[in-house]
């Protein structure tokens, strides 16, 4: 599920970012420009000796409704008592690592144990797409050129390094290798020796995919040994207008303004926080700290984040979080017909896909003020229905 926009390592001397049309003349391109990084041609040739686009790969990019889950739906089919054991079973069994982790990057265990879990199961299922192909046709396809050509790129790079095999290096239909899901440029950047065998090998070592996915978490931003996401309680005078990822206070005004923690105490008061309303203000409510933006970075989607930073307080020992009784989600025609109608007032949406992201809750949000409606971002039938 990772589709970050990794960190470049490469700067390349040919900047154009082309696709579609030929695949023979594209991969001569890619060639190319990979040979002017200073990869030897005969590597070149070799790494796409066999390389083919492949449909099921355009097939799954373009089959991602998983997302247009709300929140407790998509939560509670990713999170199950036995992932949950599980995760438990691997923070004892790989202790030791995880207090390096915690102690060199200040990477909670419980955040690298959900992105674990929901990347491959714990290292179980690391997909069967094969990878240069699977970079090859998303590069070719031109829906996001600009995030995979580099990828493709750093995988001939990897190649030259020993580090791919590219006729048997398998992953996730977007690329991903390992057990923390890894894209090519993240590898060459971040990966590293957890198991001080002297290689980095994410398919197969836990410690290594573990250390080296808490070294991208550093890279991205996050904050040593501080909260991401807590659940609270939000009184029911709230300015839901204030409510929402665009908002953010300090922590002391949100406890002024009557928030207080579900469990436990809310983070420290000088720190800047957003109330999350995954599913208004009748749902489940977060604070949302700085670190959770750094979960963004990892994967765009709001319902993919919101449910792995909720997990991994789970993991930490969070209790489950209080459901309420929110109103019923729109469905996915509802939610495109809503996306249409937001875009012709002039909202930016980020697409009619029927998915409900941060650039459609700002957009409902803003409505929702306009029209005198509760404005905590969700979107009901009676918001569809008035615009």
């Amino acid at each position: 599920m990772r589709l970050a926009i990794a960190l470049s390592l490469m700067t390349s001397t040919v900047t154009a970012q082309t696709c579609g049309g030929p695949v023979d003349a594209f991969i001569a391109d890619i060639k190319s420009e990979a040979i002017a990084n200073g990869v030897t041609a005969a590597n070149a040739d070799s790494f796409f000796q066999g390389a083919q686009i492949e449909q099921s790969v355009l097939n799954a990019d373009r089959s991602q409704g998983v997302f247009q889950k709300d929140f407790v739906s998509f939560s509670r089919s990713l999170i199950s008592q036995n992932r949950i054991d599980n995760g438990r079973a691997n923070s004892d069994r790989y202790d030791a690592t995880f207090t390096e982790i915690e102690s060199r990057f200040g990477v909670p265990r419980g955040v690298l144990l959900a992105f674990w879990a929901f990347e491959t199961d714990y290292g179980q299922v690391q997909g069967n797409f094969n990878t240069r192909n699977a970079l090859l046709t998303l590069a070719h396809d031109c829906r996001r050129p600009e995030l995979f050509r580099p990828q493709l790129l750093a995988a001939l790079e990897l190649y030259q390094r020993g580090g791919m095999d590219p006729a048997n290096t398998t992953g996730a239909w977007a690329g991903e290798i390992g057990q923390v899901q890894m894209l090519p440029l993240d590898i060459i950047e971040r990966g590293m020796d957890g198991d001080g065998d002297g290689v980095v090998t994410l398919k197969t070592s836990a410690p290594d995919a573990l250390m080296s996915g808490a070294n991208v978490l550093s890279a991205l931003g996050w904050r040593a040994n501080e909260p991401w996401l807590q659940e609270i309680i939000v009184p029911d005078d709230l300015d839901w207008s204030l409510t929402g990822l665009n908002h953010k206070s300090r922590v002391s005004d949100w406890a002024a303004a009557g928030i207080t923690a579900r469990e436990g105490t809310l983070g420290a008061s000088t720190l800047q926080a957003s109330v999350l309303l995954p599913m208004g203000r009748d749902g489940p409510a977060f604070l949302a700290y700085p670190n959770f933006d750094v979960y963004f970075e990892w994967n765009k989607s709001f319902v993919y984040v919101t449910t792995a930073a909720y997990f991994a307080t789970r993991l930490s020992g969070a209790s489950v979080y209080d459901v309420g009784n929110p109103s019923n989600p729109l469905t996915g025609p509802q939610m495109q017909r809503l996306q249409e109608r937001l875009s012709a007032r002039g909202h930016d949406v980020g697409g009619i896909d029927g998915i409900l992201g941060a650039m459609t809750r700002a957009a409902v949000q803003s409505e929702q003020q306009r029209l005198g409606l509760p404005a905590d971002a969700w979107p009901t039938l009676e918001l569809l229905n008035q615009l």
